[in-house]
């Protein structure tokens, strides 16, 4: 019942982004290339696809804001080369 629960979820979301509800990042190929870069840079890590269309996408943004649970890798990985990312995930004292 809890995985029907997700499908339709994730059924609507999918819905909503097809309806423009969402704006989506319009990947190009030199972002394919850049992708291909940070994840070899960081294939000890390993980096996988999408923390390297992450990086992308701060890169495309211009800024590092980022919510993520994946402190340990974004606290490693760097947009533009040098740049920190910030977390924007409140940390309980």
């Amino acid at each position: 019942m809890a995985r029907d629960a997700g499908l339709a979820v994730q059924f609507e979301f999918l819905s909503e982004v097809a309806n423009g509800t969402f704006p989506v990042f319009d990947l190009q190929r030199q972002h394919l290339f850049r992708m291909v870069e940070l994840m070899r840079r960081y294939a000890n890590l390993p980096m996988d696809l999408a923390d390297a269309s992450l990086v992308v996408l701060a890169e495309h943004l211009g800024h590092g804001r980022i919510l993520t649970c994946d402190r340990r890798d974004f606290s490693i990985y760097r947009w533009n080369n040098n740049n920190l990312f910030e977390s924007l995930l409140i940390e309980e004292v």
